[in-house]
């Protein structure tokens, strides 16, 4: 039987690469972050893309790169903006089981500090409390399986994918 991939989703500074990397030891998969992915292919950081190309020439670039990637038995830890593109979460959830990694927003200011270094496709003069009213309808919309991780360790994290991905799988 081929291995699914699993598809980490959530708002920025929710713990995707971290739990990623972990998720795939623990589960025999091959483990791949997207930002990395666009960040190599385009040779610049995102928060540079973003800079000056402005969002929606990242959510293009972001877009384009999602849909020419075909991961098989891989963890996939996905930019927090991918639910920006119906296609590219289309083609990902496919070949896999989409994880949403929700975290609480007081959580998220703790972990984030300032956002105009990270990287983050945020529209101009939008602050974290309204970007993640935005986001929150869609990553909930994508999931097939929510794991909170506010207060809880990496590892902790990790074993609650892993026990939820197994029981969708086996119920699939």
């Amino acid at each position: 039987m081929r291995k699914q991939n699993v598809i980490l989703i959530g708002m920025p500074g929710s713990g995707k690469s971290s739990a990623g990397i972990l998720l795939a030891k623990a589960m025999g998969l091959n483990f791949l972050d997207t930002d990395v992915v666009i960040q190599a292919q385009q040779g610049q950081l995102l928060q540079t893309l973003l800079d000056t190309g402005g969002m929606d020439a990242f959510l293009a670039i972001e877009k384009t790169t999602l849909l020419g990637l075909s991961p098989i038995a891989t963890v996939v830890a996905t930019g927090g903006s991918v639910i920006y593109s119906p296609e590219a979460m289309a083609h990902l959830g496919q070949g896999g089981v989409m994880v949403y990694l929700e975290t609480e927003l007081d959580e998220l200011k703790r972990r984030l500090g300032n956002m105009a270094e990270r990287g983050v496709a945020v529209q101009p003069g939008m602050g974290l409390d309204e970007l993640y009213a935005q986001r929150l309808p869609l990553y909930e919309q994508y999931a097939d399986v929510t794991v909170t991780n506010t207060g809880k360790t990496v590892e902790e994290t990790v074993a609650e994918i892993s026990e939820r991905v197994a029981a969708v799988t086996e119920t699939a």
